[in-house]
């Protein structure tokens, strides 16, 4: 057998292992928010040092969890050094939105059926702790490398912009690698993505009896022309087209809204949170300067409304640094002699903590064994899967990858 097919083989007679591996992650819940995610932590250094490798952790200190909308952060790092060379770091994420509900499966089970596995962070991004984890031990099993290291980065703070994550270890110089491997898609290399802004709007108005309803300032209609005219500013956006393939137009999203005391008192305070996806081309402060403009000025033409703005999170675009080649090459020629096809290297309207990483000059990709579209692995939604033969050839392609760069 060649080197590539001894790795492949290795990988092929460890995958049970490997899937009972990825199960026993899925079934301790990191559901962010509220983001409790030390104990999941825990147990995944635990398994890691079952497997012989040395868990160095992280915990963030409690004021920055909190800070940042979580309530327990400790990343995980393994650094595996083979010699003089390449620093290879590998970062997949085990936060995860709650389940919510329309679940067949249990999203904590780690089901298997029809050659798929079922839960919540199983292909959005648990599958990618035992992806690089396996392919690090086949690497070490077979090729034996005598340069470079590998780094294993476990984080879990994506959701929430991967600040306490990722931009807390390389903001205390804990990591800086020369290339880095992203949590990602099985049929694809990503290497941009959308930037997102997200913003909480309060609106204040009067209460009152619903009886009396001109004694009040209702926030509720006022916030309704507030929306309109973000909703009017959204179609806006389809005439703006990125030139970064994968990547169409910006968007805006209103997610949450709640407000109001009792059905017989005009409302006197709403709140909405909106989304702002931010292509690569787009200037984030001049978006939300924008976005802000539009806010004022329509609660000004309301009397007795005022609002409040708060920035909950602002998220860079991914733009490709382009020292990130020799991971676009390794994982193409390796994808589409282990998948079969050819392995797109494109943008996805996404956004993720990678960005962190690209705007400390440490060129990167995401690629992993993840869904091969959102919509196919039911990521965000109920029955949540990935199907186990991409993890396996994932593996194989990542295990190629860095026997290619480790040299």
């Amino acid at each position: 057998m060649t080197p590539y097919e001894q790795l492949d083989a290795w990988i092929d007679a460890h995958f049970d292992e490997q899937v009972a591996f990825l199960q026993e992650l899925i079934r301790v819940p990191t559901d962010t928010p509220p983001g409790n995610n030390t104990p999941h932590a825990e147990r995944t250094a635990e398994l890691l040092a079952h497997m012989g490798l040395t868990v160095e952790k992280y915990a963030v200190p409690e004021a920055e969890v909190h800070a940042a909308g979580l309530q327990s952060i400790t990343n995980l790092l393994v650094n595996r050094t083979y010699g003089p060379g390449t620093t290879v770091l590998l970062n997949a994420h085990g936060d995860v939105v709650p389940p919510g509900e329309g679940w067949t499966k249990n999203p904590y089970g780690g089901e298997i059926e029809d050659g798929q596995i079922y839960g919540r962070a199983a292909a959005v991004s648990k599958c990618d702790f035992s992806t690089y984890t396996f392919a690090v031990r086949a690497l070490e099993a077979v090729a034996k490398p005598t340069a470079g290291s590998v780094q294993l980065l476990f984080t879990y703070d994506e959701e929430f912009g991967g600040e306490v994550g990722p931009g807390w270890l390389l903001q205390k110089n804990i990591i800086h690698p020369d290339l880095m491997i992203a949590a990602g898609f099985s049929y694809q290399v990503i290497t941009a993505h959308n930037g997102c802004l997200q913003m909480e709007v309060t609106v204040h108005g009067k209460m009152a009896h619903a009886a009396i309803p001109d004694s009040g300032v209702d926030a509720l209609q006022a916030a309704v022309k507030i929306l309109n005219a973000l909703y009017a500013q959204n179609m806006l956006y389809k005439q703006i087209t990125s030139r970064v393939e994968g990547i169409t137009h910006p968007y805006l999203n209103v997610g949450m809204i709640e407000g109001g005391t009792n059905t017989n008192v005009i409302p006197g305070r709403v709140t909405f949170k909106l989304d702002r996806r931010m292509i690569p081309e787009e200037n984030p402060a001049e978006v939300e300067a924008t976005l802000r403009e539009i806010i004022a000025r329509t609660a000004a033409e309301q009397p007795g409304v005022t609002v409040d703005v708060k920035r909950m999170l602002l998220a860079n675009a991914m733009k490709p640094l382009r020292g990130n080649q020799p991971l676009v090459d390794a994982i193409q020629k390796h994808g589409r002699a282990v998948f079969g096809e050819d392995i797109p290297a494109l943008g996805t309207p996404l956004y993720t903590d990678v960005r962190l990483f690209c705007e400390a000059g440490i060129p990167g990709v995401i690629y992993g064994a993840g869904p091969r579209t959102v919509l196919e692995s039911h990521a965000k939604r109920a029955d949540e899967r990935l199907a186990l033969e991409d993890l396996r050839r994932a593996t194989k392609v990542i295990a190629r990858t860095l026997s290619d760069l480790l040299v």
